[in-house]
């Protein structure tokens, strides 16, 4: 059994539980699914970069990118309905366990003046979303082979349905997460003034 899904079982269920005087183990909070995903932004017609972003989804996840097209067109930005717009990866199960504990103890301290997962990003459902601007921090890709570097998203679907149980979760399984914003209360909004 992967270390991250045996150390969720034997010590954060039992603590949540126990915190949050939850009545049993399924209304412990879990994490549902990891996305993997990369705009292709700019190079929407080339064919090279296309396939430079679905060989780096390939290596790192373990798992064939879906291609994600425009549901309608913009003309602003050069978009057809139907053209490939980006790729993402769904991990679940072992994969997904595997996946989240790489990137809490190899992929995280790689990037570049990393000082923590910022606590605003979280949705109000407990769920996250972390930015990498080079997919080189990820330990499948050989830098010397790369011609391109792109970003990636990573987005974490948790069961908690708030930010405070979804905080915990993730905290307790090793997220490291800054000490900036209480989970509970998202930063205030800055009032725009109104044009007349």
């Amino acid at each position: 059994m992967n270390n991250l899904r045996t150390k969720y079982l034997q010590e954060v269920v039992p603590k949540i539980r126990t915190e949050f005087a939850l009545k049993n183990d399924n209304e412990v909070p879990r994490i549902e699914k990891v996305v993997i995903n990369a705009g292709i932004g700019k190079a929407l017609k080339d064919d090279r970069f296309m396939d430079i972003v679905s060989h780096t989804l390939t290596q790192i996840s373990g798992q064939k990118p879906v291609k994600m097209r425009a549901k309608k067109s913009i003309a602003a930005f050069k978009i057809r309905e139907g053209m490939t717009v980006g790729m993402k990866v769904t991990l679940r199960g072992r994969r997904m366990y595997d996946f989240v504990e790489k990137l809490i103890h190899i992929v995280l301290p790689r990037v570049r003046d990393f000082r923590g997962i910022s606590q605003s990003s979280m949705d109000g459902r407990g769920n996250v979303a972390i930015g990498v601007k080079e997919h080189i921090v990820f330990p499948e890709i050989n830098p010397e082979e790369v011609d391109r570097l792109h970003g990636l998203e990573i987005a974490i679907s948790t069961t908690a349905g708030n930010n405070v149980l979804g905080f915990t979760l993730l905290k307790e399984l090793g997220f490291p997460f800054k000490d900036d914003v209480d989970p509970v209360k998202k930063p205030p909004r800055r009032k725009v003034a109104k044009k007349r």
